[in-house]
């Protein structure tokens, strides 16, 4: 019954994943769709995966998260931010390329198995740095989405190509502004992932994460040194752009670069 349950709810998630990609695409295309239903076929589809992540990731004896469940819970996350900033800014269009991901993520989770990694329930400091931890990863990652989307809107307009897609994305000013203000609460979610790591685990630099420590370390470093060069030199454009994807590439090697690793060829070895 419950192997049912996952498997009907990660259906439908999907479902309304694509449904919300195809109608993005659509407005995106200058279709007369309305913003409030992408909304509400993306939140239909993030209530559908959380049912989805519910039923996998709890055991009688704690918490898995492997590589495919983590995978499915930081997608999830990604796009619940999306969801809440999309309320107050244009941030919607960012579905066009996250929400792919996201149903890459809850078939993974449903298709794909790997071995287990259970966190005890008992050990609730332990659960909340890899809460943390997931959320900072997830909201840098939308603000390497955001990057990448700027890049190419700053492309076209300076060669002159303004297609119709550029006509449905914000001023560049905004779309800017937007990618700072993701980056600052990436940063600050990082921060807390680092300090709850320090505090809750018994060994920071262990050899099974100490390569995971020190290449959050580099991206933190490289994050606080973008935001400070906003502030104090001004930077943006290309150069926000570089140093955000920067930071990405080594949140991503730590997050999931060592997760697959470790799970998927160490533990199965």
């Amino acid at each position: 019954m419950e192997a049912m349950n996952i498997a009907i709810s990660s259906i439908l998630a999907i479902a309304f994943y694509v449904s919300g990609t195809l109608c993005q695409w659509g407005r995106l295309r200058g279709r007369d769709i309305h913003r409030p239903l992408v909304q509400t076929l993306v939140f239909a589809g993030a209530l559908a995966q959380t049912l989805s992540i519910y039923l996998i990731i709890h055991t009688p004896n704690g918490v898995n998260l492997n590589f495919y469940t983590v995978g499915s819970l930081s997608s999830w996350m990604i796009i619940l931010i999306i969801l809440a900033s999309s309320l107050r800014k244009p941030v919607e269009n960012l579905l066009i390329g996250l929400l792919p991901i996201a149903i890459a993520a809850v078939g993974c989770s449903l298709l794909l198995s790997g071995p287990e990694d259970i966190i005890p329930s008992t050990q609730p400091g332990m659960l909340l740095h890899i809460i943390i931890s997931i959320l900072s990863y997830s909201t840098l990652t939308v603000a390497a989405f955001q990057a990448v989307l700027l890049a190419w809107q700053e492309s076209r307009i300076k060669h002159h190509h303004p297609a119709s897609l550029i006509k449905a994305f914000p001023p560049m000013q905004t779309m800017e502004k937007l990618l700072f203000e993701f980056l600052w609460a990436g940063l600050i979610l990082l921060t807390l992932s680092l300090t709850t790591g320090f505090i809750y685990l018994n060994d920071m630099f262990a050899q099974h994460v100490a390569h995971k420590t020190v290449l959050s370390v580099l991206a933190w470093c490289i994050f606080g040194t973008l935001l400070t060069g906003r502030h104090i030199l001004g930077w943006r454009g290309q150069t926000a752009i570089r140093w955000t994807l920067a930071g990405f590439a080594c949140l991503m090697l730590a997050y999931f670069g060592s997760k697959f690793m470790l799970d998927m060829i160490i533990n199965r070895g």
